[in-house]
């Protein structure tokens, strides 16, 4: 990149998170990451990150965490959870917590962030996204919908932070090869089903570099699922008879 930026990911001891984290560390970015697991902490602040514990979804978190940042360029929204099954299987708590973490806690935090930006006349959010949030796929009723929020969320905030210099992306995965899937699917059967469709952390973390070396307003991945929501779009009955049999989990028919 261009110039060393003080970039915020949060999700930072797993999965993509982690992954950006490093690799930001490695260009010599100014990295805050926070997550829940302290001893991935520990090795990211070794490798020269200002880590600081948090679990984003508890009151108060949120607040805490901006008080102990300085100014920022980037804040990267990376943390996440996904739990799979029949929608009037799914216990209570566990709406909550894909709510609160996927939903309320990127919302808090950018009401938080934004003001900074907006009176410096720069900076970016990036959210990570789903495919889920433009194509729902069965077993996932919970998930898919706080990614439409998330991205319903997006779409809004860019057009009210774009006067004022601040950029706003989304970042659109499929599924990822991280252990995000095992633990939306203990059985295994949602990992089989996608096979070759899978994609990797490497994959993701440079569609977020690319992002902000030059800042867009959202990244579809793998690039044909950019395809697939516009056919959904005109298109919905076909693309749900069609796509619903790559996403038989246990229990589904």
């Amino acid at each position: 990149m261009s110039r060393r930026k003080t970039i915020l990911i949060t999700g930072a001891t797993s999965g993509v998170g982690f992954a950006l984290t490093k690799q930001l560390l490695a260009e010599g970015h100014h990295v805050t990451a926070t997550g829940r697991s302290k001893d991935v902490l520990w090795e990211l602040q070794n490798d020269g990150a200002h880590a600081i514990p948090a679990d984003l979804a508890k009151i108060g978190e949120a607040e805490r965490l901006v008080e102990r940042i300085d100014t920022l360029d980037v804040a990267i929204f990376s943390a996440g959870l996904g739990l799979f099954g029949p929608a009037h299987e799914m216990p209570d708590d566990a709406i909550d917590k894909m709510l609160d973490l996927n939903v309320k806690v990127p919302m808090l935090l950018a009401k938080r962030l934004l003001p900074g930006m907006i009176e410096r006349g720069s900076g970016q959010l990036i959210f990570i996204g789903s495919q889920a949030g433009k194509v729902a796929t069965p077993q996932s009723a919970i998930y898919a919908a706080t990614k439409h929020a998330i991205l319903g969320y997006a779409n809004a905030l860019r057009m009210e932070a774009a006067p004022f210099g601040v950029h706003i992306t989304t970042i659109n995965p499929g599924p990822i090869d991280t252990p995000f899937i095992d633990l939306a699917d203990s059985s295994g059967n949602y990992r089989k089903a996608l096979g070759k469709r899978i994609l990797s952390v490497e994959t993701v973390t440079n569609a977020v570099l690319q992002a902000i070396e030059r800042p867009v307003r959202e990244i579809d991945l793998p690039g044909y699922m950019g395809i697939t929501s516009k056919l959904y779009a005109v298109a919905p009955a076909f693309v749900e008879r069609v796509g619903r049999k790559f996403f038989h989990l246990k229990g589904d028919s």
